[in-house]
């Protein structure tokens, strides 16, 4: 490694000249084949991430509190010699495990496909021309590009250009920019603000300077609101057990019974509580939610903001590209004094860089080479330097020499091109009417302007651009209006230009300035915030302000944005959307990057992150239920009658057969919600807690038939109450994945297999007698026939249930509203 840096720092030091000659490369790049040599000797231009040996990682599926508690549980077994109950929870231990692992290797399989669809792309001189490759492509001697909203992909040495602005402070920690020339080095990781030029690669992958390239792909485990809470409730179920533990080991030890055997089944029973397979559901149920949208062309580099989005409220959204096509038309073009049309395209055209594929300068190159005379004169003027455009001074500009002549083109923002003018006294009224006028008909204004002999800039005239809102935007910000997101459009356009195009995607033209959104309070400018349909004249520092203030006053914000500036705005977001044709540093900062134009996909990622809440909630209202049912029933047994129902093995089995099948709520068929989704604990645990008690008195009731009516022996009424709750159990996720009855919503296949199988083995097993005395048929019949009975019933009493708890949340929320009102009053 160290030899390695020792070469490198040896090539960053040597002269332009003297690399090319080392490298053996010129300006004009490798060739394919030279190239493809190079990555076979240096290897791919990434980091080596260091990937856990399979066998160790599987081997942690054994260490941990869960895990602890259920071995401790099998070797007490092997104490007091209950060998069965010791291979039985061994064997279920080991297939736990084995589950376990396989999910999180489906997940982590999903996240590593995403990863590899955010790969940064680098333009590059292959052959003699220039293309679009992948960064991990780039080797040592490559001639690359870089430009305004790049991620540096490689160790480069600047050759050709005036300057770039580095943002380092990934790097080194240093928040201002850093100005580089020809012949300074660009470290891979650096953002680009400013400037544009080419560079020689010296250095990739793990041989760079820093080490290490600037990741796109945030950490996956990133806890979310919704995952504390769903956190919350498992510290919620073990302390629940705990309390039940307690009150049994309390009456153990006043009869004076086994401390041991209590210990056993202390531990088995705090096996039952503890949600073992909550972290399983939770990557699974995301990684398919990620893998889900990634078909829909939107790709999520944080998992858990696909869990913000379910409850996103508000969502900015920027014009060009996003609620407009970004396929700029020109009109009619406007000269000013002297000049002719074709003046002012052709004067435009020398200021535009076509290898960039900007979409205005391909726009206005397209325009003016339609026409045959202008073509002739482009070929006559030779560009000798090209400034790109910077967004401080808001335009480009260009050196040229035409026959003997020299004199400087620029294009830009009309007012920074007005700026150039010595005297605008004379054109100002000019510029700002027509400035006015384009902005009426919904297009936006670009200046031109050129030097003359004695090297003044005269105003040349203005060219007319017109991004026509995409077919979809309409319908999509309708369908998001109905799904309670507030759509803002947030653009850097004229307030007349915004307005216009609010007309005819169907948001109100109640459109406002920066003025609105910096009031000398965060208050007032919340009112403002709330009430605008839209922003115009915006720059970054606006956006991010608007995004703040929102999130202060308890919204949940999505912010759209493709440009190196948008980066704070998108990363300050509770969701940060890059979209289509986005720069480089507007992917890393951002949440979720679309790789496909317009709200279309938004609307979709919307859905999907609701599908997912709805889940989540699904599965835990299941799990507190269960726990309730099976914790609160044993205790009260034991309490009450004196009498274990169920063994340490049948708890560990009752487990781990139900977790099985729990793991399809990942890929459950559910419907999303109209409104944003809140975490709402009053109705979760409300209804969970209801559905818990209603079980325990059907299985006390049971439990009755089979010791006082039928008369079963306590060794045939343990698998008897064993098979009843293993069956109802499973009916409770019915029950909990839906509003409605049961019926509403059709399960998925995946999870009806799941269930259909689990309980034929549990009912085979009870029936049959494995490891445990066989009961028979007959009762096996009942106890289904019960469980259904029971479903049909609790099923019904829940939909009662739910319409209370929602009317009693209402006037809740609608007092804390009330209340919160009346103290800022």
């Amino acid at each position: 490694m160290n030899g390695n840096n020792a070469v490198e720092s040896e090539l960053n030091d040597l002269t332009i000249d003297e690399l090319k000659e080392k490298l053996q490369t010129s300006e004009k790049g490798l060739s394919s084949e030279e190239a493809s040599n190079r990555l076979s000797q240096y290897g791919p231009n990434s980091l080596n991430e260091h990937k856990q040996n399979p066998v160790l990682k599987f081997l942690k599926s054994f260490w941990g509190p869960i895990p602890w508690m259920i071995e401790i549980a099998a070797i007490l077994s092997a104490v007091i010699h209950h060998w069965e109950d010791f291979w039985i929870i061994s064997a279920l231990l080991v297939l736990n495990a084995i589950v376990g692992f396989w999910q999180e290797h489906k997940a982590d399989n999903a996240i590593e496909l995403l990863k590899k669809k955010l790969a940064l792309k680098s333009r590059v001189i292959r052959d003699g021309k220039w293309a679009e490759l992948p960064a991990g492509q780039l080797v040592p001697g490559d001639v690359i590009r870089l430009r305004l909203g790049d991620v540096v992909p490689a160790d480069v040495k600047l050759t050709k250009g005036d300057y770039l602005q580095l943002d380092e402070s990934s790097l080194t920690g240093e928040s201002l920019p850093v100005e580089k020339k020809a012949s300074e080095m660009a470290y891979s990781g650096s953002v680009v603000k400013q400037g544009e030029m080419n560079g020689i690669v010296t250095a990739t992958g793990m041989n760079t300077f820093f080490g290490k390239t600037a990741k796109l792909v945030q950490e996956a485990k990133t806890t979310s609101h919704f995952q504390r809470a769903v956190i919350k409730i498992g510290n919620y179920l073990i302390v629940f057990a705990f309390v039940l533990v307690s009150l049994i080991f309390i009456v153990s030890l006043f009869r004076g019974e086994s401390m041991l055997h209590f210990i056993q089944f202390a531990l088995v029973l705090m096996v039952a509580a503890i949600p073992a397979a909550m972290p399983a559901v939770l990557s699974v149920t995301m990684a398919v939610g990620a893998s889900a949208l990634a078909r829909k062309e939107a790709i999520v580099s944080k998992l858990a903001s696909i869990e913000e989005m379910a409850g996103m409220d508000i969502l900015c959204s920027d014009k060009t590209g996003t609620i407009t096509k970004n396929e700029l038309t020109l009109a009619d073009v406007v000269p000013f004094d002297n000049f002719e049309v074709n003046d002012v395209l052709t004067l435009a055209t020398l200021a535009s860089n076509e290898e960039d594929r900007d979409p205005i300068d391909t726009a206005i190159i397209d325009r003016t080479k339609a026409e045959e005379a202008n073509k002739k004169r482009l070929n006559d003027i030779e560009v000798v330097d090209f400034k790109p455009f910077d967004p401080v001074i808001k335009h480009t500009e260009a050196k040229v020499k035409e026959g003997t002549s020299e004199y400087q083109v620029a294009k830009g923002a009309p007012q920074a091109i007005l700026s150039l003018i010595s005297n605008p006294g004379k054109v100002k009224e000019q510029v700002d009417n027509q400035v006015e006028a384009f902005a009426e008909k919904g297009y936006r204004a670009l200046g031109v302007a050129r030097t003359d002999e004695k090297g003044t800039w005269q105003y040349a005239g203005m060219i007319p651009l017109y991004d026509p809102p995409r077919d979809d935007s309409a319908e999509t910000i309708k369908t998001a209006q109905e799904m309670g997101v507030e759509v803002k459009m947030v653009t850097g356009d004229h307030t007349a230009i915004a307005k216009e195009t609010a007309d005819l995607v169907g948001l109100k033209r109640n459109i406002k300035n920066t003025d609105a959104i910096m009031q000398p309070s965060e208050r007032m400018a919340l009112k403002e915030i709330e009430e605008a349909n839209g922003f115009a004249q915006v720059f970054p520092e606006h956006k991010y302000h608007i995004v703040e203030i929102l999130q202060h006053n308890d919204h949940i914000v999505g912010m759209t944005g493709d440009g190196v500036n948008d980066a704070p705005a998108l990363k300050k977001a509770d969701v940060g959307i890059a979209v289509a044709g986005a720069t480089d540093a507007a992917k890393s900062a951002a949440s979720i990057v679309l790789t496909k134009p317009g709200l279309s996909v938004i609307i979709d990622a919307i859905k999907e992150s609701r599908k997912i809440f709805q889940r989540m909630n699904n599965y835990s209202i299941y799990r507190i239920a269960e726990t309730i049912r099976v914790l609160l029933f044993i205790t009260l047994s034991i309490i009450a009658f004196n009498f274990y129902p169920v063994t340490a093995l049948m708890i560990v089995l009752l487990a781990l057969l139900n977790d099985a099948p729990i793991m399809t709520i990942a890929v459950d068929n559910v419907r999303y919600s109209r409104t944003p989704d809140k975490w709402n604990m009053r109705t979760t645990l409300g209804i969970a807690t209801f559905l818990g008690v209603v079980g325990v008195f059907f299985t006390f009731a049971l439990f009755f038939v089979g010791k006082e009516m039928l008369h079963l022996s306590d060794a045939v009424l343990q698998p008897f109450i064993y098979l009843k709750l293993s069956v109802a159990g499973q009916l409770t996720v019915f029950m909990a994945r839906t509003r409605g009855h049961f019926w509403s919503v059709k399960p998925s296949k995946a999870l009806m297999i799941a269930f259909i199988s689990t309980q034929i083995v549990a009912t085979l097993i009870t029936v049959n007698g494995f490891l445990m005395p066989a009961m028979g048929w007959k009762l096996a019949a009942l106890i289904w026939g019960w469980a259904l009975l029971e479903l049909v019933v609790t099923d019904a009493l829940k939909v009662r249930m739910l319409k209370v708890l929602d009317h009693s949340n209402v006037h809740f929320r609608n007092y804390k509203h009330w209340g919160r009102h009346s103290v800022r009053g």
